[in-house]
Formats: C-alpha cells, sequence, structure tokens
C-alpha cells in the first residue's frame, strides 16, 4: 500500500475546478494519471495520453474462474465531477502494449487500468474526437452494481471517437444515460471480448455508429450483458473482415445468440447534441480525418 501511495504522489496530477488543459503540437503526457475529481468545468484537450502504467498490480484471486492481475491507474479518471469535456485527444499504451506483457499464475500480468473511466457519481461528461489504440480496458462508466449514488447520474456523450485495435469497455455502462453515436469501431481480431457493456440499470442509446470488424468477430460478439436489460442501438452499420458494409441490428443479433434477450427501449432520447447526427457511412471517412491530438490549430 505505501508503494502505491507512493506511486499515486508521482504519478497523479489533480485537475483543479474551471480549469483547461490544451496539449500544443505534439504534447505528450507519459505514465501519468489525469484526475478529475470533486471538480466542475474541467476541459481536456489535445495531448497524447500514453501508458499510465501501474508499477505494482494486485493479484485478485476471487476475480474470474483464474483470478486476475487488476490496475488502478487510469489516463484519465473522472470521479464526483460534472462538466467536463475531453475532446481530441489520443489514448494509447505507447511501447508497453498488454499484449507483450508476462503470464503470471496462468493470467496476463495487467499494469493498465482504463484509458478514461467515469465513475463515482461523475456526470455531464461528454468525450468527442479521441482514439483509443491498440487498449485493452478503455471506458467504464460507473465502477460498482450496488444501487445507491449512482442513481440519475453518470450521463455522459460520447461521439465522433475512434476505437482503434481495442478489446473492451467500449464502454462498459451501468446506471447513466449513456448517449453514443458516429463512433468509429476498427476491432481486433484476436483477444476482443465486446463493444458495448450492458450493465446494471445502463440506459444506453447507440445511434449512427460503424464497426469494422477483425477476424473471428461477428456482430453477435458486440454486445455484452453485464446484468443490464435494455439498449436503444439504431442506425449500426457493420462490415465483417471479408465482405461489405451494411446496416446491421446489433440487438436482433446479440438476442438471436443469447439469452435472456435485451430490450430494445432504453426510456429516453437524447436533446443535448452538440450538431446533427452523420449518416453511418460517413463515420469511417470522417471521424479517422478529425478523431485524436493534433488535428486543433494549436
Amino acid at each position: 500500500m505505501r508503494s502505491v501511495a507512493n506511486q499515486t504522489r508521482q504519478t497523479q496530477i489533480n485537475v483543479g475546478a474551471n480549469t483547461t488543459i490544451i496539449g500544443l503540437r505534439g504534447a505528450t503526457l507519459r505514465g501519468l494519471t489525469l484526475m478529475v475529481d470533486r471538480v466542475s468545468n474541467v476541459i481536456i484537450r489535445n495531448p497524447n495520453l500514453v501508458d499510465a502504467r501501474d508499477c505494482f498490480p494486485a493479484w485478485s484471486p476471487t476475480d474470474g474462474d483464474a483470478g486476475n492481475w487488476n490496475s488502478q491507474f487510469d489516463l484519465v479518471s473522472v470521479r464526483r465531477s460534472e462538466n467536463v469535456w475531453i475532446d481530441h485527444n489520443t489514448f494509447s499504451d505507447g511501447d508497453n502494449p498488454d499484449r507483450d506483457l508476462p503470464i503470471y499464475f496462468g493470467r496476463p500480468y495487467m499494469v493498465h487500468d482504463g484509458a478514461l473511466d467515469v465513475t463515482h457519481t461523475a456526470s455531464l461528461v461528454t468525450a468527442s474526437y479521441n482514439r483509443f489504440l491498440g487498449r485493452d480496458k478503455v471506458m467504464l462508466i460507473g465502477s460498482s452494481n450496488t444501487v445507491g449514488p449512482d442513481v440519475g447520474r453518470l450521463n455522459v456523450t460520447l461521439h465522433h471517437n475512434l476505437f482503434d485495435g481495442t478489446l473492451q469497455r467500449l464502454p462498459r455502462v451501468r446506471f447513466g444515460q449513456v448517449d453514443i453515436y458516429n463512433n468509429l469501431y476498427r476491432l481486433a481480431g484476436d483477444g476482443f471480448g465486446y463493444a458495448l457493456g450492458v450493465g446494471v440499470q445502463s440506459a444506453i442509446y447507440a445511434e449512427n455508429n460503424f464497426f469494422a470488424l477483425g477476424a473471428g468477430v461477428t456482430a453477435a460478439d458486440l454486445l455484452y450483458d453485464w446484468g443490464g436489460t435494455v439498449i436503444t442501438e439504431r442506425g449500426t452499420w457493420v462490415r465483417p473482415e471479408r465482405g461489405l458494409a451494411r446496416p446491421v441490428s446489433l440487438l436482433d443479433a446479440y438476442n438471436a445468440e443469447h439469452d435472456p434477450d435485451l430490450g430494445g427501449d432504453a426510456g429516453w432520447t437524447p436533446t443535448l447534441r452538440a450538431g446533427p447526427v452523420l449518416p453511418t457511412p460517413l463515420v469511417p471517412v470522417v471521424v479517422p480525418a478529425l478523431a485524436g491530438a493534433g488535428r486543433l490549430p494549436v
């Protein structure tokens, strides 16, 4: 515990209220966590955020059937905060990807947690035009299944982000109303888990997203039931590894192969969007051109 506390003191940057962070062209924050906790009115734009590695991962023998290694440092963590905008950033593990790490106790030695996690009653968070590259765990919205303070919070918008070679939590959602539109998913085949995690009392509204699938990945693999019951999903296009892109209902594909079925009405319609929703076939053209660090005129 003392070692973890020492690492936290040396690598965690606590972002204050009413703060804007703008990275100049080529700016990189390596091995650091931007912690947005108990504040409001924060903007983070344009840096490369790289390899927030945990030097002291913990072995959890009861996590899963065979145990797992768990880490606690995110590249950006938003907790107990609101009115936060995460825009035009690039998130990656740099030259320290999880796939190159060793196996201990029969499980991968995980030194990374999330890229961008929104937890502990945070709300009114927007992530737009970001690139998430080659990560395993990407985005957790809500950190516990316990019904409590998170109810009515964790309201998040994700639009025009590129998830490239990422494996899971794109995002995984609990409790919140989460608007997911015009995002591009270029999904790896090897090691891919799922894209949208439908968790406890989650209300995902997914519209006009485009999925390019890696080897062995099907439309039925893109949703995962983490204890949720519903998702509104419309306008999705899928391009298999070999084949042409076409409209696909992820909900129908999931329900055809899994029980129990997920319902198709999350019970709300987004009203706070930055602009019109693009037709889905334009997403793989527009998003790669605009998303990520280095695209802003700074």
